[in-house]
């Protein structure tokens, strides 16, 4: 008999009919009417954090104690001597009568005298206020006494711990032997249950798969004691034979019992031919000598066997191994088929692993996580939990990549790929090309040196093949002496690695296109996949508040999963693809959530995310092989550390030139379709679609005229259908006219400034571009004056950059009127007796920037001097109190806008000459444009005929004002 102790223990007192035996896991559900349970749970989950720093509350000991029967006495002895030969119907029937509630245990009494030290493996929750437990079987003990000072049961116990014999016992092994048949056998026979025919409602046999599982394992059992607990738990008996058991504590004793109750069994289902299907519903764990002992077994029970993993159950009380039991028999018994033997799912995991193609790092976490998971049991929670994540592991492409199309015809198919797609655009257009030919460039190196390091290996290989024969050639006094060719092998060695350094890694670069919505940044990212022939993913960045979104959630949470970023790997599934982080300006700022655009900042750094590191993975990633697109609409959300971690590129907007392109090639012939209307059947004509842009829309891009053209042709077709209806198809006319588009799009909502035929003093023609982007236009600036007191008046809805520049103008006009020939001396003041009323027409629509400054100038010296500005000039340019011209931006719209208004001629700064290069050959040869950089050098060119009386000295060059 092994040595015993006492101790106190906290109770559970099982529920009716009831028996937990060493070794066994049981499921004891919990509701309402159990609140000592919920109070023992509680305590135990204060006893394991106080006690282990992982709080796991499997390291708390207590005490599973059924309930006491009539007709068994304390210690296992039967009251009643016919106990045994009744059946286990009236056997409940009597227990029924004197059913004593769990919950409400009054004394030592209402509990058997004998029960187990147990486990808790686990916590199932409902989700509906019950949850079950999970508490497996560790030791037999015998109650001494009962504590009810708390709100839950403690008894003062003694352990009984079971241990092998040291001596063989011939009797024990026979014994052992006999037990074995009978359990083999009735084995065959439940299996025999599921091939002859059922009565309805029975209970399902065994099926074919856990029979073998079931043999093989009671072939290899080892322990007398284990497998005799194994089949009391299954075998059809009685309650009070069950407690029998339990109170069994000689293993002989233990296992002649669970032979008489096997020949009961057995006997009974030859003789009245019924499949008798096992009832119960617990799991029990099998024998795996690997394992080491858990904190219990170490303090409570010494000298216990090794415990066995637990083999589950299904719904029909029938049980079965756990996952990866029966990749252990390779041979055996014979009794293995594997035809039809269904395949393991940890087996399968392994494999998925294995052709993941891990990196190091990772390949040793799976190897870890893999082991962890052959010792849990499917039913508790962390097996879940570590299978998903071994899944992820599989899942996400490590080294699979998408072979780039590089060729000789590489960079012509790419250009004509993203022409196809989009017209215009040419800055993001040539920044591809040029990775494109980066990349074909290094992979050419690549190639070379690739050839230079297999002709490197061979020689290494040699060297060491010929130092192997020499060495095994020599001996004796030369066996010590130098090795001429250990210094050949180091140098080729070195070679080797220096051959490799050489290799050209790929850093795909992070681009942000920044523009107005409807340009085109979204759809443009797929077309740079489709050129490269990479795999394409979008992540919408808008509304991400929660830095876990983007770095992934930890393990240790419920529902943990992965990031944005690894979940979009795992989706393409390569490690090459194009990654489109779409509107990344609306991510949101630093909360209790933490920063997502700070763990952006890892993410798109290229010196960083080689070993970009998620928290759910934890594991580092390689991210340099990602090309990561992002777009914006505005850079004034964005962070300066994050800004500066990506190359800008700017989508102003189409002008109206190309959304004509666009609607033409593109826009059109797509609606045509969406609407059922064949090529032939409506015709658009550049002035109609011309029309559509200026008077319908006022946008970046092009969605708002999508739009517009699908009215359109809604309204075609509606006239089509009805004189296809009427049968006169003759009345129907394709061809759409400027006067057709009142009729369908109703009035035009926006007008644009036509310039003026005659002129006068104080009205100047500027030019605008539009904050929406993609569109500019003229803007008269008329300027009056008044008998007054010198003040300035400005109307138009003008902002402050607006009205800081007609003060700039006003102020170098007053300072060089006598040069002007404004003043008859340099002493008067030109506003001394007057004021004046600068305004700029549309009211309606705001107005600012510092782009108007010279058009400011010129109209209050054509004021004060009386002379009239051209009509068909128009300028653009700021001015500074040294009169100089300083550059200004938007000039392809304004441009546009003006050749589109009727100018002919336009004063630029001179700074601006390099913009216009950009502009379109239709614009160059439509305007006369001319760039100045000094106030001076306008005034000469808008009156050529005038004579100033400050302009000698002037002539050469400009000279700075006084001021």
């Amino acid at each position: 008999m092994a040595r015993t102790h006492t101790t106190t223990l906290p109770v559970i007192a099982l529920p009716q009919g009831t028996v937990l035996l060493p070794g066994v896991v049981q499921r004891i559900p919990v509701s309402s009417n159990r609140p000592d349970i919920a109070s023992l749970l509680a305590a135990v989950y204060t006893r394991a954090a106080s006690k282990t720093p992982n709080g796991r509350i499997d390291t708390v000991p207590i005490a599973c104690i059924p309930l006491a029967s009539p007709l068994i006495g304390p210690n296992g002895q039967l009251l009643i001597e016919d106990a045994a030969e009744s059946d286990s119907s009236s056997s409940s029937s009597r227990n029924k009568d004197a059913a004593v509630d769990p919950a409400k245990i009054t004394s030592a009494a209402d509990l058997y005298g004998w029960g187990v030290a147990a486990k808790i493996t686990g916590v199932e929750g409902r989700g509906t206020g019950e949850f079950t437990l999970l508490v497996e079987g560790v030791a037999r003990i015998r109650v001494e006494k009962l504590l009810r000072d708390k709100a839950y049961l403690e008894a003062k116990i003694v352990y009984y711990p079971e241990e092998t014999p040291r001596a063989p016992d011939s009797d024990l092994v026979d014994l052992f032997q006999h037990l074995k048949t009978l359990s083999r056998e009735f084995v065959g026979i439940l299996r025999l249950s599921s091939i002859l025919p059922r009565p309805p409602g029975a209970a399902p046999g065994l099926s074919p798969l856990l029979a073998r599982r079931l043999d093989l394992f009671i072939a290899r059992q080892k322990h007398p004691g284990a497998l005799a607990d194994f089949m009391a738990n299954i075998v059809d008996c009685s309650y009070e034979e069950k407690l029998q058991v339990l109170a069994l504590l000689d293993i002989k004793e233990r296992v002649a019992k669970v032979i008489e109750l096997l020949d009961r069994q057995i006997g009974n289902i030859k003789n009245s031919i019924k499949i008798t299907a096992i009832t119960t519903t617990t799991t029990i764990p099998l024998p795996d000598p690997d394992a080491p002992g858990n904190e219990i077994e170490r303090i409570i029970r010494p000298g216990r066997l090794p415990r066995q993993p637990p083999v589950k159950l299904n719904n029909s009380g029938s049980p079965f191994p756990p996952p990866g039991f029966m990749s252990q028999s390779g041979s055996g018994d014979g009794h293995a088929d594997d035809d039809s033997e269904e395949p393991n799912e940890i087996d399968e995991l392994q494999k998925r692993l294995d052709a993941a193609r891990l990196s190091p790092e990772a390949a040793k976490v799976a190897d870890r996580e893999i082991k962890r998971l052959r010792k849990i049991h499917p039913a508790q929670a962390e097996y879940a939990v570590t299978r998903t994540y071994l899944e992820t592991l599989a899942e996400i492409p490590w080294s699979a990549t998408t072979d780039d199309r590089l060729g000789p015809d590489t960079l012509t198919k790419a250009r004509k790929q993203l022409d196809d797609d989009h017209y215009g655009l040419d800055k993001v257009k040539k920044r591809l090309l040029e990775y494109l030919a980066v990349l074909r460039l290094k992979q050419s190196i690549n190639d070379e040196v690739d050839t230079q390091i297999k002709k490197a290996e061979e020689e290494l290989s040699a060297i060491e093949a010929a130092e192997g024969k020499g060495s095994s050639k020599e001996g004796g006094d030369n066996a010590n002496a130098p090795d001429p060719s250990a210094e050949e092998k180091a140098k080729a060695a070195a070679r080797l690695e220096v051959l490799k350094s050489r290799r050209m890694v790929d850093k795909s670069p992070i681009l942000l296109l920044v523009g107005p919505p409807g340009v085109g940044k979204t759809s443009l990212a797929r077309s740079v996949a489709m050129a490269l022939g990479r795999k394409f993913h979008r992540i919408s960045l808008g509304g991400v508040r929660d830095e876990a979104e983007i770095r992934g959630h930890r393990r240790t949470y419920v529902a943990a999963m992965p990031g944005l970023i690894v979940q979009g790997l795992k989706k393409v599934g390569v490690a090459n693809p194009v990654f489109l982080l779409d509107e990344i300006d609306k991510v949101g700022g630093s909360s209790v959530h933490g920063d997502p655009s700070a763990a952006l900042l890892e993410v798109l750094d290229p010196e960083q995310n080689h070993t970009f590191t998620d928290h759910y993975v934890n594991i580092p990633l390689d991210l340099s092989r990602v090309m990561f697109i992002a777009t914006a609409n505005s850079l004034d959300t964005i962070p300066a550390p994050l800004l500066d971690r990506m190359e800008t590129i700017y989508l102003p907007g189409y002008t109206t030139l190309e959304k004509r392109h666009i609607a033409l090639q593109h826009l059109v012939p797509k609606q045509m379709r969406v609407n059922g209307l064949a090529a032939d059947q409506v015709v658009f004509t550049e002035d109609v679609v011309d029309k559509i842009i200026e008077s319908y829309t006022r946008e970046a891009g092009v969605r708002n005229l999508e739009r517009e053209i699908s009215s359109v042709l809604r309204a075609k077709a509606v006239e089509f259908a009805d004189a296809k209806d009427a049968g006169q198809p003759e009345r129907y006319n394709p061809r759409l006219t400027v006067a057709d588009l009142e009729r369908f799009l109703g009035i035009e909502k926006f007008e644009d400034e036509i310039a003026e035929k005659t002129s006068r003093p104080g009205i100047v023609t500027g030019l605008v571009a539009y904050s929406s982007g993609g569109h500019g236009s003229i803007l008269f600036i008329e300027v009056a004056d008044m008998p007054g007191t010198g003040t300035v008046q400005l109307t138009g809805k003008l902002g402050d950059v607006l009205k800081e520049s007609v003060e700039v103008a006003l102020t170098w006009v007053k300072a060089h009127a006598y040069e002007l020939g404004l003043t008859p001396s340099p002493t008067h003041n030109i506003m001394k007796e007057r004021s004046i009323h600068v305004h700029c027409p549309s009211g309606s629509i705001p107005k600012d920037g510092p782009s108007s400054g010279i058009a400011q100038a010129i109209a209050l010296i054509s004021l004060f001097s009386g002379r009239a500005v051209p009509p068909t000039m128009a300028m653009t340019g700021e001015i500074s109190l040294r009169g100089r011209i300083t550059a200004v931006g938007g000039i392809k719209e304004k441009l546009i806008g003006a050749l589109r208004a009727g100018v002919k001629t336009v004063i630029l700064p001179a700074q601006n000459r390099k913009d216009v290069r950009d502009l379109p050959q239709e614009v160059k040869d439509g305007l006369e444009i001319v760039h100045v950089s000094h106030i001076w050098e306008a005034i000469r060119y808008v009156w050529p005929d005038a004579q100033w009386p400050g302009e000698e000295g002037r002539a050469a060059e400009p000279v700075a004002s006084r001021l």
